[in-house]
């Protein structure tokens, strides 16, 4: 099986800017691609969980949120890293959108997207890793069995990913 470490994505791997996902707001928080690229080259998968409720709030639209990651995974590239998963929740059960206005099982804190991951890439949950900036993101991935979970809030990811791996 593999091993993973997933991300919350705005305020872990980009600046919070709220309901990001324009290009041109989009900007990687220092050490961010760095981070990534060490994910890589020690042999974890890397895969971004986030929820993307202003789907259901009719503020963008799920194409919306694929150029956005599809712009981060080729800049990315440029670096020699790459994200080899993006799992979002496109709900809110208080949402505009009648389709997306749901009570789901994806929505952080809830385990939903976890468990997508596990099955479509093989991860060994309780050896894998879950780092985020909100209480919801550490509290989904003990919800989901992940073995550690990581509060982020010191600004400095690439340092924070070293201390907890031990690299």
């Amino acid at each position: 099986m593999n091993r993973a470490i997933f991300f919350d994505r705005d305020g872990t791997l980009n600046n919070e800017v709220g309901y990001l996902w324009q290009i041109d707001k989009f900007h990687w928080l220092e050490g961010a691609k760095e981070t990534i690229k060490l994910c890589n080259e020690k042999n974890y998968l890397v895969i971004v969980i986030t929820n993307q409720g202003g789907v259901a709030r009719g503020l963008y639209t799920e194409d919306d949120i694929k150029i956005l990651h599809d712009f981060m995974q080729e800049d990315l590239k440029k670096f020699g890293a790459h994200i080899d998963g993006f799992y979002y929740c496109p709900h809110h059960p208080e949402g505009k959108v009648k389709k997306y206005s749901i009570v789901c099982d994806c929505r952080k804190p809830k385990p939903g997207l976890f468990y997508k991951a596990a099955k479509d890439f093989n991860i060994d949950l309780k050896n894998s890793v879950m780092i985020g900036d909100m209480e919801r993101d550490i509290e989904s991935g003990k919800n989901a069995g992940v073995g550690k979970n990581i509060f982020f809030d010191n600004g400095d990811i690439l340092g924070t990913v070293k201390k907890v791996m031990g690299w």
